[in-house]
């Protein structure tokens, strides 16, 4: 019998046992993860660890929506690298603290919504840039050190792994056939280490890669300078980890909305993302932010609430704390085949099936968005660039609409019926569209179906009006909405034209 609570949320059920179980089964895929990141970025491995504990903790009682699983995340850590090279651990620490009140300032002053000007187009080629990401990295689990360097595996070690993970992967598959009280990824892993640990299979294991064991994360005060030069080397890393966690944590909160059919709160995840990075950088952790392939293990898991968060990221304190000798003898080929069933799940599919029926520009989009993020890792950049050539398209089209209509009536005046938005982009089509030299003495430009956007388009019209003026020739604008009208009051030093008032025509109120 399903056992209720409500944790936190006080309008959603939460059934125990599966919010339990996937928060156990998240935890086992974090810690490999994080190790792994903190070891690359020339870090303490601890300092994954602490990440994923004091990231994964708060965001998931504060954050921005259910479901969501933060920690020390490869793309906020990769930013990272350089000043730690440069500079060491103490200023990276103090990067990260500083990127956490970035953070809280964009979700204070709520610039979280401008996730949504990112496009589908956009976030196909994220998601499935991403997938190929998760998939490629865990081909350096099929590596070993020899002499220094990274070799593949051979022989016996290569192909007890390549079996134990279609192990995991067909249990992952065919589980939730026999059950789903169960999460499928949490059933693989525990019957891969039964199966490695009571046959003595030598295969590689957590411990290879580094200890997990420690203590509470000790309160750190990072010993830096306080000066403006300080500032000058941390601000430009942490203003990008700030922008990169962001990024990646409100697009995974978007995907979670879509898989759940629910909606989070951004500026909300955004606080406590930036609450969770100051923790870290008082608190040894090298930061993190939302991380999409163990959200969707979460998910796939039949989480729906808050308290499988919590149960993994207390999960990952228990196994520091007392459990480091059990899970340094989970084998990577486990979590491994886990990951790639995540890596399959993540992928948009069924961006194949409908990639006949989008615009060719669109599918442009996906693919420079999915390559850069295959090729630079870089997910804020690979977003930033898809919504900006997103943007540049869709003001080319937008400025292909622009048309007029021209007739002259019974007094011989002559009318320009504009239609199509006037801004920057349509300012040249605009000014092709008049005859000044052999039009008659009075002119309408009516703008009821048009409208004037920027300063681009009022420079547009004075420019239109003074060549008229120079004929000796009159301008009356027409039809201009409330907005409109506002915007070339404010612009009265720049063009001087006659607006007509129409009693008839109810001005449109945005």
């Amino acid at each position: 019998m399903k056992q209720y609570f409500n944790f936190f949320d006080f309008t959603q059920k939460v059934n125990y046992k599966t919010e339990i179980l996937a928060g156990l089964t998240v935890a086992m895929t974090m810690i490999p993860e994080s190790l792994s990141f903190a070891i690359l970025a020339g870090f303490p491995p601890l300092t994954g660890l602490y990440a994923a504990f004091i990231m994964g903790l708060i965001t998931a009682v504060f954050g921005g929506r259910p479901g969501m699983v933060s920690g020390g995340a490869g793309a906020t850590v990769i930013v990272l690298i350089a000043l730690m090279k440069s500079n060491g651990l103490e200023y990276v620490f103090a990067a990260v603290a500083l990127a956490g009140i970035l953070q809280i300032l964009v979700g204070v002053f709520k610039l979280g919504k401008f996730i949504r000007l990112v496009p589908q187009p956009v976030m196909f080629g994220f998601v499935n840039g991403l997938a190929v990401v998760i998939f490629m990295s865990q081909m350096e689990q099929f590596k070993t050190i020899v002499n220094g360097q990274s070799v593949w595996l051979s022989g016996s070690p290569m192909f007890i792994m390549l079996g134990l993970v279609a192990l995991t992967i067909a249990i992952v598959m065919f589980f939730p056939k026999v059950t789903k009280a169960v999460p499928a990824s949490l059933i693989a892993i525990i019957v891969v280490f039964a199966l490695v640990f009571f046959f003595g299979i030598e295969t590689k294991t957590v411990k290879d890669i580094a200890s997990v064991s420690g203590g509470f994360p000790p309160f750190h005060i990072p010993k830096i300078p306080v000066n403006l030069e300080t500032l000058q080397i941390i601000f430009p890393y942490a203003l990008i980890m700030a922008s990169v966690g962001l990024t990646e944590g409100l697009l995974t909160l978007n995907l979670v909305d879509e898989i759940t059919e629910t909606k989070g709160n951004g500026n909300r995840e955004c606080i406590a993302q930036g609450s969770a990075n100051i923790l870290n950088g008082f608190f040894f952790g090298m930061g993190g932010c939302p991380m999409i392939a163990q959200t969707l293990v979460n998910l796939s898991a039949g989480s729906r609430a808050r308290l499988s968060g919590i149960i993994a990221a207390l999960t990952i304190l228990m196994i520091i704390l007392f459990g480091a000798p059990i899970i340094e003898q989970l084998p990577m080929a486990a979590l491994v085949g886990v990951m790639i069933m995540v890596a399959i799940g993540t992928f948009e599919w069924a961006s194949f099936r409908i990639i006949n029926k989008m615009p060719k520009h669109d599918i442009f989009v996906g693919v420079v968005v999915a390559l850069i993020t295959i090729l630079l890792h870089n997910l804020a950049l690979a977003v930033l660039i898809g919504v900006i050539i997103s943007a540049l398209v869709f003001a080319w089209e937008s400025a292909k609409r622009i048309r007029a209509k021209k007739y002259i009536d019974e007094k011989g005046v002559k009318h320009y019926e504009i239609y199509g938005p006037l801004f920057f982009g349509s300012t040249t089509a605009f000014a092709e569209k008049f005859d000044i030299s052999n039009d008659p003495k009075e002119i309408i430009i009516d703008f009821k179906e048009s409208k004037i956007t920027d300063m681009s388009a009022i420079d547009a019209v004075n420019k239109i009006t003074e060549r008229y003026a120079k004929l000796n020739k009159t301008v009356h604008l027409q039809h201009l909405s409330a907005d409109c009208r506002t915007l070339l009051k404010n612009a009265d030093k720049v063009i001087d034209v006659n607006i007509l008032e129409d009693p008839t025509y109810k001005v449109a109120i945005d």
